[in-house]
C-alpha cells in the first residue's frame, strides 16, 4: 500500500475516572472499592487512538474545555499521533468526564457528564472540511450534538467518503440520516433503540437489522460482545465469530472494535474480513483496564489473528 489509510473521527473526548468495586452498589449504598484510575476516553477519543495504533492517518474533530483535563487530552491525542489541527477549546464549560465503576466480573456502569462535548457545533465541522472531504473513512458517534453528526456525514457522502456510524449511546435516528450510512455499528440494545424494534436473540437482531437496511443504511454489524459480530447486508446474513480471551474490563470493546472496522475498510478490506480484524482489536482491547490506553497495536491484532 502506498499510503496510510485516512481516518477522520469526529466525536467525544471524556477524561475516565474509573474505580473497581466487589458489586454494583444500590442506590443510597457507600461500599469501599479501588484500586482508582483515570485516563483518556469518550467514544470519539477512543476510537481515534484506536484507529492511530492500528495503523491509520487519523485526525480528529472534538471540543475541549479550557481545563486541565483538555491540557491532559490535547497532549495525549498529540502523542498517540492524532493530528491536532481541529482539536477545538472552549471556556464555556468543562471537559467532558466519565465515571465508571466496574464489577469483579468487568462488567461496567457509566455516569458521562459531556460539558464541551456538547458544544462541538456544525460550524466546527466546516472548519475540518477539508479532513473529511480527503478522508478514505469517516467515524463518528452520537456522544455529540446530532446536527453535528449530520453535517458531517452529509458532507463526508457528498465527497465519496465511507461512513461508519456507531450509534453510541444509543437514540433514535432520522431515515435521511441513516440513507447517509455505508456501516452501522450497533450493539444488541442499540439495534433495539435505533430500529424500535425488539433484539432479545440472534434471530431478532437479524430482524431489527434488515429493517436498517430497509431505512437506507448500506450495511448493518451488530456486536455481540464475546460472540463476536453479526454482518448483516443486502447480499445476507453472515455471523464472524468472536475471539475467547480472559475478561478484565469491558468499557471500550465497542470503541476498539468500531476504530479497527474503520482501518480496515479505509484500507479496502471486504466487509466480514473487516469484522474479524475488529473483533480481534476489540478482544485485545478487553484484557486491559482502560479504554483509550488499553487500545491494542496492529501487530499485536495481526498476531492474535495468525495465532
Amino acid at each position: 500500500m502506498n499510503k496510510r489509510p485516512r481516518v477522520t473521527v469526529v466525536g467525544s473526548f471524556n477524561t475516565d475516572l474509573v474505580s473497581r468495586t466487589p458489586r454494583m452498589p444500590v442506590p443510597g449504598e457507600t461500599i469501599l472499592g479501588g484500586p482508582f484510575h483515570m485516563g483518556p476516553g469518550g467514544k470519539g477519543a477512543n476510537q481515534a487512538v484506536a484507529a492511530a495504533r492500528l495503523g491509520a492517518d487519523v485526525t480528529m474533530v472534538v471540543k475541549l474545555g479550557q481545563d486541565i483535563f483538555g491540557d491532559q487530552a490535547e497532549a495525549n491525542m498529540i502523542k498517540e499521533g492524532i493530528r491536532p489541527g481541529f482539536i477545538f477549546r472552549s471556556a464555556e464549560t468543562h471537559t467532558g468526564a466519565a465515571l465508571i465503576m466496574l464489577d469483579a466480573q468487568g462488567e461496567n456502569m457509566i455516569v458521562v457528564a459531556a460539558g464541551a462535548n456538547n458544544l462541538l457545533s456544525p460550524e466546527d465541522v466546516d472548519k475540518a472540511e477539508e479532513a473529511i472531504r480527503q478522508a478514505d473513512v469517516l467515524l463518528v458517534q452520537l456522544e455529540i450534538p446530532q446536527e453535528t453528526v449530520a453535517r458531517a456525514i452529509q458532507m463526508a457522502r457528498e465527497s465519496g467518503v465511507k461512513v461508519l456510524l456507531n450509534p453510541a449511546p444509543g437514540r433514535e435516528l432520522s431515515g435521511e440520516l441513516l440513507g447517509m450510512v455505508d456501516v452501522l455499528t450497533p450493539n444488541e440494545t442499540e439495534t433495539q433503540i435505533v430500529s424500535g424494534l425488539p433484539v432479545t436473540d440472534l434471530k431478532e437482531a437479524q430482524i431489527a437489522a434488515r429493517q436498517l437496511l430497509d431505512r437506507g443504511v448500506g450495511a448493518v454489524v451488530v456486536t455481540l460482545g464475546a460472540q463476536g459480530a453479526l454482518v448483516v447486508t443486502p447480499a445476507g446474513v453472515e455471523h464472524v465469530p468472536g475471539l475467547q480471551v480472559d475478561v478484565v474490563d469491558t468499557t471500550g470493546a465497542g470503541d476498539a472494535f468500531s476504530g479497527a472496522l474503520a482501518v480496515a475498510l479505509a484500507e479496502g478490506m471486504e466487509l466480514a474480513q473487516a469484522v474479524a480484524l475488529a473483533n480481534a482489536a476489540a478482544a485485545l482491547q478487553v484484557t486491559k483496564i482502560g479504554t483509550a490506553s488499553a487500545m491494542p497495536y496492529r501487530d499485536d491484532v495481526d498476531k492474535l489473528m495468525a495465532d
